[in-house]
This record gives structure tokens, C-alpha cells and sequence, in this order.
């Protein structure tokens, strides 16, 4: 494989971090004349972005560069791509993967932006997609970090993580996407990176139920705090490293995903904490907030493993009604007294 910038790149999927991540790689590669291909579900988005350069629905006003193209027409948009991200609701991934298949370039790298467990099967999305298109580790990426889709289409300075177990693919993915706002770093362990992304959703549902509720910071830091505690010991009773989860894709993530009313998932609790029900806050929300779909897989996961996550198990007994927003505040600080190691 060449070290070369990509020529053609393609995004699958233009919601709000699939679209932004086109406009990236689009600034990053405009002085080597690369084009980037975005596919869209929806033919009006399609043309809106092509004809006014705007996908108003998910970023406002953003101006996108001259050099992305938005197709329906997934086999298009696929030809020739050197480089592939990835950014469809986890639950979908699967069917649309074996869809996409016998599209994808013979020697094409593909890069997840994905942050969930796919539901049944509790696997990562980076192991969804080596599994359905038959790529060795070396082909499959992740993304991930503190990475709310707004800020960064408005160019605000942002640093994230390009995960591979290759060093030289990590890196060419790296340069690929590295714009004047948008700074990546490399990291072997896609493992930790994928569950820092992962967790730090039903934790943000934690803290948005606490804000919900007029809870404190001394409540909301605790419990980010105490959520770092358990996705660290999730990353590493599955092979992740806890070094990672002190960086970008764990703490950086989480504080962005926790604290932003920006954040999608936090947005989500915090609805539930003013007591909307879970269909009404779906109903709200013209986004997917995956916390709400990967904290039973997430929690299956850990019981598989024998790791203790408090916080997430009254997530889900929230998520299922089985305990309601009114208790949660107590019920995470009614545990046996332990050491904080």
C-alpha cells in the first residue's frame, strides 16, 4: 500500500459526524486535489449539498468545501475509494455492510466513526465490519475522541484518535485528515478507543439525567468520574489498554460527550430527567443518541466479563422503567464502602 494521499475518498453516511468528517478530509486533501464522495440515504440532502454546498438539517450554515460530492447512489460513491469512513447508526451496520461489499475497492481501508455495540452480538463496530466485509486488522480503523460534529464544522480546534494495529495505515489515515482545526494522533489500541467511545455514551445519559433533575456539579463530576472508573476497567478486562482511557478517546471524549448540550446523548438524559418518557425523547430528537441503544449490550458485555458498572446497569434499569429517573441520584451512591482503587 502506497503512502500516498488518497485520491478518492468516501463517506457513508451524511448525518451530522459523516458530513463533518467529509468536510475534514475534503480541506485536508484539497491541495493534493483529492475528491471525497459523501453518500446520503435521502436524495433532497444530496442535492442540497450539492447545489447550495449545505446540509442545513444536521449543520446549519456550515459552508462545505468544492470538493465533496453527495450521491444516493451508494456503488458511485464507493468507485475507486481508497479510503472509506463509515458513519451509519450502529444497529444498522451489519445489513448495509453486506450490501456494500462487492462495491468496495480490493485494496480499500475502512474506517469506522461509530461509537456503539451493536445489540445481540455486543461486538464493536471495528469487529462488525472486519467480519462482514472479510478485512484483515491491518484495513480496519477507528476514529474517535471528543468529537461533537458542530464545533468542528464550525473549525474550532479539535484533537481525536486514528486507531489501527498498523502504524503506517494509522498514519496515512492520519495525514489524510489532518486540516488546520483538526488535529489527529495515532494510537495502536483500537480496542480501548472503540470502548471509551462506546461508554462514555450511556455515561453522558447518566449525567443528563442528574442536570435533568437540577443536580449539582458535585453530582455530574462524580459521576464522570466514577464512569471513566468502570469504562477502564471494561477496555481492559478486554484487552485495552487503561493508558488510553486517560486520553482523548476516554476522558477527552467523555467530558465533551458529559458536559455539551451539544451532545446528543446528554441532550437525551437530560430529557428523561425533566421526565419525558424514552419514546418522547425519540421522538424529540432527529438523531440517533446511541447510549440508548448500546447500554444493554454494553451491560451484557460486562456481565460476560465480570466487570462491575454500576452506573451503566441504572442506565438501563432507567432505559427498561424498571427504576425510575427520581432514584437514580441515590441509588448510585447507595454501594458498600470501598476503596476508590
Amino acid at each position: 500500500m502506497t503512502r500516498r494521499p488518497p485520491n478518492i475518498v468516501a463517506v457513508l453516511g451524511a448525518g451530522s459526524w459523516g458530513t463533518t468528517f467529509a468536510k475534514i478530509l475534503a480541506d485536508a486533501g484539497a491541495p493534493y486535489g483529492t475528491q471525497v464522495r459523501l453518500w446520503a440515504r435521502r436524495e433532497d440532502v444530496a442535492e442540497e449539498i450539492n447545489t447550495t454546498r449545505r446540509n442545513s438539517r444536521y449543520l446549519a450554515d456550515t459552508v462545505l468545501p468544492e470538493n465533496i460530492t453527495c450521491s444516493t447512489d451508494v456503488a458511485e460513491v464507493l468507485d475507486g475509494a481508497e479510503l472509506v469512513a463509515v458513519a451509519v447508526p450502529a444497529q444498522s451496520l451489519r445489513p448495509q455492510l453486506q450490501a456494500w461489499k462487492q462495491l468496495l475497492h480490493e485494496d480499500a481501508v475502512v474506517v469506522s466513526l461509530m461509537k456503539g455495540l451493536e445489540v445481540g452480538s455486543d461486538a464493536r463496530m471495528s469487529q462488525v465490519i472486519a467480519a462482514e466485509l472479510e478485512l484483515p486488522a491491518h484495513r480496519v480503523a477507528v476514529v474517535s475522541g471528543p468529537n461533537l460534529a458542530l464545533e468542528i464544522a464550525r473549525q474550532e480546534p479539535t484533537a481525536s484518535v486514528v486507531a489501527c494495529p498498523d502504524e503506517q495505515v494509522a498514519a496515512w489515515i492520519a495525514a489524510a485528515c489532518t486540516a488546520r482545526y483538526f488535529r489527529p494522533y495515532t494510537n495502536p489500541d483500537v480496542v480501548g478507543v472503540e470502548i471509551g467511545g462506546i461508554v462514555k455514551n450511556v455515561i453522558a445519559l447518566a449525567v443528563g439525567i442528574c442536570e435533568g433533575k437540577q443536580m449539582g456539579d458535585n453530582t455530574k463530576a462524580s459521576v464522570i468520574t466514577r464512569g471513566l472508573a468502570e469504562t477502564t476497567r471494561l477496555a481492559v478486562a478486554l484487552g485495552g489498554e487503561a493508558e488510553t482511557m486517560a486520553g482523548l478517546a476516554g476522558m477527552g471524549d467523555l467530558i465533551a460527550t458529559c458536559s455539551s448540550p451539544l451532545s446528543r446523548n446528554h441532550t437525551a438524559g437530560r430529557l428523561l430527567g425533566h421526565g419525558l418518557t424514552l419514546d418522547e425523547v425519540t421522538g424529540k430528537m432527529n438523531q440517533t443518541a446511541e447510549g440508548i441503544k448500546s447500554a444493554q449490550a454494553v451491560l451484557d458485555l460486562a456481565g460476560q466479563l465480570g466487570v462491575d458498572m454500576p452506573i451503566t446497569e441504572n442506565v438501563v434499569a432507567v432505559l427498561q422503567g424498571t427504576v425510575s429517573v427520581h432514584d437514580l441520584g441515590a441509588r448510585l451512591l447507595s454501594r458498600e464502602l470501598k476503596s476508590e482503587g
